[in-house]
C-alpha cells in the first residue's frame, strides 16, 4: 500500500504550529524502514488466524517483544516514533501475558476451535493486531513509507467508507450483488 493511502487513513494528524515543519533523520527513516520491513515479514501479524500455530504465534511475538526492545534503545524516548515502538511492544507482552507461553493450557488447546482457550487466543490475537495496525500506519505516514499489501490489511479502515460497501478489502472477498 502507497504512503498516499494510509495517511488517507489517519486522522487527527496534527502539523506543528506556526508553519514549523519537523524532518526525520536519515537515522530515524532508516529505523522506520527497518521496523516496517521486519513487520511485513510477521505473519502472526496477518495471517489468517485458522492458519496459524498457537506455538509459532507465540515465538513470533517473543521475536517481535525482543526486536522492538532493541530498537526502542537506539532512539529518543520523547520521540513519536518510539511511542509508537514502546505500544507496539506493551501489545506483544498483553499478548504474552494473555496466551501464556512455553506449552501453557491456551497455547495447548488455542487450535481447538470451539475451547474457551482458543477464544482467549484470537481475541488476544486480533487486539494486538488493532494496536499494530494504528502504530505501522503512523510510523508508515510520519515517515512516507509504503507498506506491503499483507501487512496494510491491519491498518485501520478509511473513516470516509463504510465497511459494508468497502467489497476490495484484501482479507474479505467480494460480496456478490
Amino acid at each position: 500500500m502507497k504512503f498516499s493511502e494510509i495517511a488517507n487513513r489517519l486522522t487527527g494528524i496534527s502539523t506543528p504550529l506556526l508553519g514549523v515543519s519537523w524532518q526525520p533523520t536519515d537515522l530515524e527513516v532508516s529505523a522506520a524502514r527497518r521496523v516496517i520491513a521486519f513487520l511485513e515479514d510477521r505473519r502472526v501479524l496477518y495471517a489468517p488466524e485458522e492458519m496459524e500455530m498457537a506455538e509459532h504465534c507465540v515465538r513470533s511475538v517473543l521475536e517481535m517483544r525482543h526486536f522492538l526492545s532493541d530498537e526502542i534503545g537506539k532512539h529518543d524516548a520523547g520521540s513519536g516514533f518510539a511511542a509508537s515502538l514502546r505500544a507496539m511492544r506493551a501489545a506483544c507482552r498483553k499478548f504474552l501475558d494473555r496466551v501464556g507461553v512455553d506449552g501453557r493450557e491456551v497455547t495447548l488447546y488455542a487450535n481447538h476451535h470451539g475451547h474457551w482457550a482458543s477464544w482467549t487466543f484470537y481475541s488476544a490475537l486480533g487486539e494486538m493486531r488493532g494496536t499494530f495496525g494504528v502504530h505501522v500506519a503512523k510510523i508508515a505516514a510520519e515517515f512516507k513509507l509504503d507498506v506491503e499489501d499483507r501487512l496494510a490489511e491491519i491498518l485501520p479502515a478509511r473513516a470516509d467508507v463504510d465497511s459494508d460497501d468497502d467489497d476490495r478489502h484484501p482479507a474479505r472477498p467480494a460480496r456478490r450483488k
